[in-house]
């Protein structure tokens, strides 16, 4: 599942991924995910449980030094102000976006800056409610149609790549990138 969902993640290309996943107990799934971490954060990689509800559990597996960098980027900043983000500490905002997760029940329209979406196609997702879009693919775009169209086949080629390597016995150790 990890890899599935989040291989342009684990291979460096892309700041952060989410996923949901099933789990029985919560106290089991949280000591998988310290577990996770712990043999991701020598690779500069984090997850994080953002959200459990109804026995499911929404799950962020991101790199802290990318999203750092991320949100420093003016047209990101300037979202995240608005929302209510400082932008100094990237784990300040990861725990201010949990919060949210859980205040809101939806999800915060913020949240395509902490998977590495464009600032532009952010803004004009929260600008036009979620229409007049150019184009839809990973998600829904308001700025460079060929630019994003170039990211989400770079993103399914390497999830299609890293699911072939995992399916030929490669370790998730093994298919993560340092970063």
């Amino acid at each position: 599942m990890l890899v599935r969902y989040c291989a342009p993640t684990l291979a460096g290309i892309k700041t952060g991924s989410m996923f949901s996943c099933s789990f029985a107990d919560k106290d089991s799934l949280r000591t998988y995910i310290r577990k996770l971490n712990r043999s991701l954060c020598g690779k500069g990689i984090r997850a994080v449980p953002l959200k459990f509800q109804n026995g499911r559990a929404l799950i962020y597996l991101y790199r802290p030094a990318y999203l750092t960098r991320d949100i420093k980027r003016d047209g990101a900043k300037r979202i995240l102000h608005e929302r209510g983000y400082g932008t100094e500490c990237a784990d300040k905002c990861v725990s201010l976006l949990r919060r949210r997760m859980y205040e809101k029940g939806e999800f915060p329209h913020e949240v395509g800056l902490f998977l590495g979406y464009p600032p532009e196609d952010v803004q004009g997702f929260i600008s036009n409610k979620a229409v007049n879009y150019k184009y839809c693919g990973l998600w829904k775009v308001y700025g460079d149609v060929e630019s994003a169209k170039q990211t989400f086949l770079r993103y399914k080629l390497c999830t299609d790549f890293y699911c072939t390597m995992l399916r030929n016995g490669n370790s998730l150790d093994r298919l993560t990138i340092n970063g």
